[in-house]
């Protein structure tokens, strides 16, 4: 690995979790109870594994739940996983791992069919055929969904019964994790723990565990306006960095071309206006009514998400305007199989069946995180990362539409195996780190956002990127004494927002999901992975990872 670029002014990011007051323990630990920390649990029970499932409000509040786009799976005898790693690697423009998106494309039916056996219940013809449907970026029918538009429900519906009719696994809900525990040895031997509403430091317990898999998400919540849920802080990622874990592809953040417009003072969750409704002939249109993907891709509408909310963006400053307009009045039945999108226009009151509906691009899904091999691992020994909080080299530099979900089914089957494989037996724990206890101020919160949605967001520039650094910095000398999930959840956006801006910098081009308007070009140069980590005084390093070469992972 070469030096990628200077590392950025040192900050307090290397905080510790106070001592823990409480223990419970288990064979795994997983953090997140989405489609990935729930079908890890599934599989680790499944070699025999005693699991504690942590989660940070209750088990249905991650982003699962939200998903309404479906599952891309080869199931029609037409297509081919050829096709689907092609139109896969074509959205992540040269940033995917090949043999990540082997693993996803051809393993992806079989961790379907696997949810439906788990109690899932897809879109069926009247012949009992599953109903396949195209999204952005494919290219041809590959998309299973669930109630139309409401597939990330039914996902976690499944999961969460399967989970608590086993005996075998530990729910710890309203518990957001704080820290990695590690052994003498260095191995990831559980997490410490805050439990929402205590706000004292006797809130704090741990869990022992054999090894540690983390499945906390995404971290929209950076931004000032996201789809993501109020949960969606990064939390995983930052505990990562914190334990010297490498992160990367960070600055890969994907803004998703659609959500609904709630005007100029909307913040935090904004409905998402599902892809799946350009999939079934919704257009978008200017102020003026005119149609402008058409001139932008061929695929028009259901061009990859970088290229519409890029496209999008380019319309709303050319017309000085903060939203466009979908038109899904041609949409067949659209009442009928988009329920929860019309409802919730219908609740802001739009209705989409008769009325044009304002959209803009918000924050939707972090394309990078926590660097793994193919089989979850971690840069940390014992620990493990599945979902969106890892960077498996699926997604690249843009992740494909319905590429989300599968990945967890797929890569939380890879984890079981490893987990079933072997587990070593603890040593004892490792002395107490001499990190300053201490958290950032939850007032810094605010600002913060502020300035990633500003200059960190859709559209970037070195000027813009330098300005933003330069008030995170500020920002993190903005310390409290005081503990507590909020101060936590700052702290989280604080590491992962300034580990985003580092890496946004450092990348001079536009690529996928990542736009620069001062290197408005993607160059072979930079057809490489940055990868992030920080140091002993918690300082980002980067540094570039040629594509196809493995992150280093040595247990």
């Amino acid at each position: 690995m070469t030096p990628a670029a200077e590392p950025v002014t040192g900050l307090p990011l290397r905080l510790r979790a106070p001592v823990p007051g409480w223990e419970l323990t288990a064979d795994v630990c997983v953090v997140g109870s989405g489609v990935a920390g729930l079908c890890v649990a599934l599989h680790a029970r499944a070699a025999g594994l005693s699991v504690a499932v942590v989660t940070k409000v209750e088990v249905d509040d991650g982003s699962t739940r939200w998903a309404q786009g479906g599952i891309a799976a080869v199931l029609d005898p037409a297509d081919t996983p050829a096709a689907h790693a092609q139109d896969t690697e074509v959205a992540g423009v040269g940033l995917c791992d090949p043999a990540a998106v082997q693993a996803l494309v051809t393993e992806g039916p079989e961790r379907l069919h696997q949810l439906i056996s788990w109690g899932a219940a897809f879109d069926r013809d009247p012949t009992g055929r599953l109903l396949l449907t195209r999204e952005g970026g494919h290219s041809t029918d590959r998309i299973v969904h669930a109630g139309g538009d409401a597939t990330g429900a039914e996902v976690q519906r499944a999961l969460r019964d399967a989970v608590a009719a086993d005996p075998g696994v530990t729910l710890v809900e309203h518990a957001m994790v704080l820290d990695l525990v590690r052994d003498a040895a260095g191995r990831a031997a559980g997490v410490t723990l805050h439990v929402l509403g205590e706000g004292s430091a006797d809130g704090v317990g741990a869990v022992r565990s054999r090894a540690v898999v983390l499945a906390t998400g995404g971290m929209g919540q950076v931004y000032a306006a996201t789809t993501n849920p109020g949960v969606s802080t990064g939390d995983g990622v930052a505990l990562g960095l914190r334990a010297g874990a490498v992160a990367t592809d960070l600055e890969f953040v994907q803004f998703h071309p659609t959500s609904l417009y709630l005007g100029p003072d909307a913040r935090g969750q904004q409905p998402l206006v599902s892809e799946a409704l350009r999939g079934e002939g919704a257009l978008l249109r200017d102020g003026a009514g005119e149609r402008f993907m058409p001139g932008v891709h061929p695929l028009a509408e259901l061009a990859p998400r970088d290229v519409v909310a890029k496209a999008i963006t380019r319309v709303q400053l050319r017309d000085g305007v903060d939203h466009v307009w979908l038109d899904a009045r041609a949409v067949p039945g659209l009442a009928d199989r988009f329920p929860t999108i019309v409802a919730r226009c219908r609740a802001a009151g739009i209705d989409p069946v008769t009325d044009l509906v304002p959209v803009t691009p918000a924050a939707h899904y972090a394309s990078g995180g926590l660097a793994t091999d193919l089989t979850g691992r971690t840069t940390v020994p014992g620990l493990y990362a599945c979902g969106e909080v890892a960077c498996t080299g699926v997604h690249g530099a843009n992740r494909l539409a319905s590429n989300s979900l599968l990945e967890g089914l797929v890569f939380a089957g890879r984890i079981g195996a490893a987990l079933a494989r072997e587990l070593p037996v603890p040593a004892p724990d490792a002395p107490a780190d001499d990190r300053p206890e201490g958290l950032v101020d939850v007032a810094a919160r605010g600002p913060l956002t502020a300035t990633m949605s500003a200059r960190v967001a859709a559209l970037r520039s070195g000027a813009g990127l330098a300005e933003a650094a330069g008030r995170l910095a500020a920002l993190a000398e903005r310390t409290t004494a005081v503990p507590g999930v909020p101060g936590w959840e700052t702290t989280d956006l604080l590491t992962v927002a300034t580990a985003i801006t580092a890496a946004a910098a450092a990348r001079q081009e536009t690529r996928g999901c990542h736009w620069r308007e001062d290197h408005p070009d993607a160059t072979d140069d930079w057809r490489v992975h940055l990868d992030v980590r920080l140091d002993a005084d918690g300082v980002v390093q980067l540094t570039r990872r040629p594509v196809g070469t493995p992150v280093a992972v040595d247990w």
